[in-house]
């Protein structure tokens, strides 16, 4: 009995192909290139997505780290005013307190109509 050796029992000139055709290969080798270009776009336009995100992030983080400033120093005006309107309140100085109180409400319209038109 004669032992099967490489090549034997197969057609001449498909040693590599294993009984299929060389149409049915090609026809996958072209499915799979055009699946493989249709995730590579895939794959590119998630990219520049993530990548436009990345950006929004940065300026939205830019812009609070600004309104977060502009709020210490706000926060840091009123404190002092409120110091003050402390202090007064502790004398008798009545028409001085009800000026400044008028005053600062003056300015914290203001300062809010500012804010309010950027």
């Amino acid at each position: 009995m004669r032992r099967a050796g490489l090549g034997e029992g197969v057609p001449p000139g498909n040693y590599g192909n294993y009984g299929y055709t060389n149409s049915g290969y090609s026809a996958c080798e072209e499915e799979n290139e055009r699946l493989t270009e249709s995730l590579r776009s895939k794959v590119t336009a998630i990219k520049s997505l993530s990548i436009e995100i990345g950006h929004e992030v940065k300026q939205q983080n830019k812009l609070l780290a600004e309104m977060d400033s502009q709020f210490d120093s706000t926060t840091g005006f009123l404190g002092k005013t409120m110091g003050k309107l402390k202090t007064l309140s502790r004398g008798s100085q009545t028409k001085l307190l009800c000026y400044l109180m008028l005053f600062s409400l003056f300015v914290f319209f203001v300062i809010y109509w500012i804010i309010k038109l950027r």
